[in-house]
């Protein structure tokens, strides 16, 4: 007996399921095994269900009668109501209250005029005459719209329809009247687009009684002309008129037997005919289907529980007017606050990091190491600028006297103009690293965005305090250059001092640029060659590799493919205009000889999404030992530096002069820029990040209690107490459903599977007609319910199917059982040949 009943457990099982998710008001997404019914609009989908029930208590009319899904659950017991789940435990007896509910309720969310609402209406019926079932009615397909209705009526209501048949848990009842064209049925269409296989759909016909005389529906009945796997059902409902006449249903289905019995097309299979033998196959069907689909659910439903239980775990406690918890809620979040702060300047291995883009520590050191030292060669100003500001500082300095020795002054004056220009650079570092820092400081203080009041004050405190640190650090460094200016240290050990500035060579001062470092990787990233024309690749980006001696690029990051080297000796950059349409920022490499750089290209024009991008390529070019370009028009206009080049480079004495100033002052800016490079970042470190650092540990409580109500600052976001509800919501509706589940044991019984039919008019261009053999013996037969073997059913299943033991005895047997995954192997690569793991059947412990 316990299988019987384990069996019969099953669909108030999944009724409990789909009353816990509509109850909670959650649109969960799980799928529950459950029957829709779809067909055209006056198909008759209502009276097939209301024959089932044997009362009338569906709305009727002209037009979309049903507006919403009703989720109808049939229940066999004793006494004869109706509930629904909106109004609980109130019972409808008189089965014209439940139309009017359903009506009202209809209107309640759709409005009296003719809109539809996805939002499902739940229904339970309790009946001696019914056995255990679930069925969703669905809006019948229009075509035209009427009264207020939408213009895009017909797309709502499929959309509301595939909504439900999508999805592979549902059987799809698919109605169509026999005085209609088959091949042309809205519900059959309407299936194939999401079961192309057929494997979940089951046909009825309806209106057999009103056919044309001569014409009857075998062929369809026996499943020749459109085969289904499941095949069709015929059946006769009561006309208009026996309806308004109130013809009882126990009469109409006596009428509807004796319609069948004595007609001489359906005589031969009167048995698996009529509404009786619906209601039986569809209440076999679905506990097959539901026993192959509980194992899935419950899966399901356990991987959503885990998901979930994570985010409810902050809420667990949580009790909104509870003001202790408040301050516990700030505390923590301060204390994220911190750990992410450090984490983010300090760099870790957590999951936190971010994989996208350079932030936080891994940027500032790029600043401090790249930007600062790019910066400062910007700076320093051209050659031959420098040898005229030399040529007019020594000769001023001797005024009308003619000079026998090079003067110290002059080193010294054009030595201070050159250490005043790093205040620039200097503070240019200290911006982009505020700059970055505010960015860090906005993304941890993100994860506050529950309470928006205390991420906007903590993020204020920090960044004020933060912009009053880089006041005082700008005023520190400009001290340090300061103290730079203040005296000038000829005695420094790495000073070439005076003999040797003047023995050193022209080639040799030169070679003090030389490149350092072997051939290292100093930088990777996309970036596009604008000059290349479009069919040879220019707007595509490249994969560039820079490092001390060539840049090279490849197709992709992988570095398979590619596609040329260039040697960076003797090149320079130079910035080129933002073109007009351009929304590129684009530099050039090129050689000042003029010589082709690359194929017959005299400079190769890189692009980046941005000028940062850009800036910072060109600092990584500066590390290779590839320098901008100077600007060779100078302040005083072309012609009179001609001229003063010339009477310069008549006397040959000046010449050595500015020479020997020339080297002194090279060596000496060496060793400036080497100490204002290595002081910088100490002082940012100093002044500005380790205190930031200390304020956020430290103060930020203290100024966060001082600056504010603490309930205020506390109060929860609405989306965020929204989102809230609807998680604990989702929560419970998961753990109820597993409860549920958790009361099914599950033991298994196999069943074969129906054989396929021959589905090549499922127009569907997957299938190969030669895959689906027609199963053998013509159209198949189903066996009547009585037969107590399950052996007898089609010819057997595919090669793949399993025969299983008798049931146990007292139980019908099914009548086609499901499996929704007997397809025939598909080309798709659906494994065949491999046995069907077997279906669980559920029994009592």
């Amino acid at each position: 007996m316990s299988g019987n009943m384990g069996m019969e457990q099953l669909i108030p099982i999944v009724n409990k399921l789909q009353d816990a998710f509509t109850q909670l008001g959650v649109h969960m997404q799980l799928d529950l095994p459950q029957i829709a019914v779809v067909g055209g609009q006056s198909a008759g989908k209502s009276s097939v269900l209301e024959n089932f029930v044997g009362k009338d208590f569906l709305p009727r009319g002209s037009g979309i009668v049903t507006r919403r899904p009703l989720i109808l659950q049939l229940i066999n017991g004793q006494a004869e109501f109706g509930e629904f789940l909106h109004c609980k435990g109130k019972k409808f007896t008189d089965f014209d209250e439940i139309r009017k509910e359903i009506e009202g309720e209809t209107d309640r969310i759709t409005g009296s005029n003719k809109g539809i609402s996805n939002i499902p209406i739940n229904l339970r019926v309790y009946s001696p005459n019914v056995l255990n079932l679930t069925l969703i009615d669905l809006p019948g397909l229009t075509k035209v719209p009427i009264g207020d209705q939408p213009a895009d009526i017909e797309a709502q209501i499929k959309a509301m329809i595939f909504q439900f048949i999508k999805k592979e848990t549902c059987l799809i009842l698919a109605v169509t009247p026999a005085n209609t064209d088959l091949a042309n049925s809205d519900a059959l269409k309407l299936a194939k687009e999401v079961d192309p296989q057929g494997i979940r759909t089951i046909g009825v016909i309806t209106k057999l009684d009103l056919m044309d005389d001569g014409t009857d529906a075998r062929d369809i009945l026996e499943n020749k002309l459109l085969p289904l796997r499941r095949g069709y059902i015929g059946v006769v409902n009561r006309s208009q008129k026996d309806i308004e006449g109130r013809k009882d249903i126990v009469a109409a289905l006596a009428a509807e037997r004796k319609f069948f019995l004595s007609h001489p097309s359906y005589r031969h299979i009167a048995d698996r005919l009529g509404t009786p033998y619906l209601q039986r196959t569809l209440n076999q069907q679905l506990t097959n289907h539901i026993r192959d689909t509980l194992p899935g659910l419950r899966d399901k439903l356990q991987k959503q529980m885990l998901t979930l239980e994570k985010d409810v775990e902050q809420y667990k406690h949580f009790r909104p007017d509870d003001p202790s918890i408040k301050t516990k809620a700030m505390l923590q979040m301060i204390q994220q606050l911190q750990s992410d702060f450090e984490r983010t300047i300090e760099g870790s291995g957590s999951a936190l990091v971010n994989t996208n883009e350079l932030s936080g520590g891994a940027k500032i050191n790029r600043i401090f190491h790249e930007r600062l030292r790019f910066e400062i060669v910007k700076m320093s100003c051209d050659e031959k600028e420098l040898r005229r500001e030399i040529s007019f500082a020594i000769r001023n300095i001797h005024g009308i006297r003619v000079g026998l020795f090079t003067p110290d002054m002059a080193f010294e004056a054009i030595v201070k103009k050159q250490i005043a220009q790093l205040k620039e650079p200097v503070l240019k570092c200290v911006d982009l690293v505020v700059q970055e820092l505010s960015h860090v400081v906005r993304i941890c203080t993100d994860k506050m965005s529950r309470y928006p009041r205390l991420r906007d004050e903590t993020e204020r405190i920090i960044t004020t305090h933060i912009r009053q640190r880089e006041q005082y650090c700008k005023e520190q460094l400009l001290l340090l250059i300061d103290f730079e200016l203040a005296y000038m240290n000829t005695n420094h050990e790495d000073f070439i001092g005076f003999a040797n500035a003047q023995n050193k060579s022209e080639n040799a001062s030169k070679a003090g640029t030389g490149r350092a470092i072997g051939n290292q990787v100093i930088r990777k990233g996309h970036m596009c060659i604008q000059n290349l024309g479009i069919m040879k690749g220019g707007s595509r980006p490249y994969w560039f590799v820079l490092t001390s001696e060539s840049i090279s690029w490849y197709k992709d990051e992988d570095e398979k493919e590619k596609k040329f080297m260039l040697p960076l000796d003797g090149l320079k950059l130079r910035d080129i205009e933002q073109g007009f349409m351009s929304r590129r920022h684009t530099f050039a490499l090129f050689n000042p000889e003029g010589r082709n750089v690359y194929k017959d290209y005299k400079q190769l024009e890189l692009s980046c999404e941005s000028v940062d991008d850009v800036d910072s390529w060109k600092a990584s070019f500066l590390r290779a030992g590839v320098y901008p370009e100077k600007d060779s028009s100078s302040a005083n206009g072309d012609e009179q530096s001609s001229e003063d080049h010339e009477t310069s480079s008549l006397d040959p004495q000046l010449e050595r002069q500015v020479e020997t100033i020339r080297n002194l002052v090279d060596s000496y800016m060496k060793i400036v820029t080497k100490t204002t490079r290595d002081m910088v970042p100490k002082a940012l470190m100093m002044m500005i990040i380790n205190n930031a650092k200390d304020f956020i540990n430290g103060e930020l409580l203290a100024h966060l209690y001082a600056n504010a109500d603490q309930s205020q600052m506390m109060e929860e976001s609405p989306e965020e107490a929204a989102k809230r509800e609807e998680m604990l919501r989702m929560y419970h509706a998961c753990k109820e459903s597993l409860r549920i589940i958790g009361d099914v044991s599950m033991a298994t019984v196999s069943t074969p599977v129906p054989p396929p039919v021959k589905n090549d008019w499922l127009s569907s261009g997957l299938d190969n007609p030669r895959l689906s053999p027609p199963s053998p013996g013509g159209p198949r037969k189903v066996v009547p319910q009585q037969q107590g073997s399950l052996g007898g059913v089609g010819g057997g299943g595919p090669p793949g199917g399993i025969r299983g033991p008798h049931p146990p005895a007292g139980r019908p047997a099914p009548a086609i059982p499901n499996r929704p995954g007997g397809a025939p192997p598909l080309p798709q690569g659906r494994p065949s040949g491999q046995a069907l793991p077997a279906p669980l059947i559920p029994s009592r412990r």
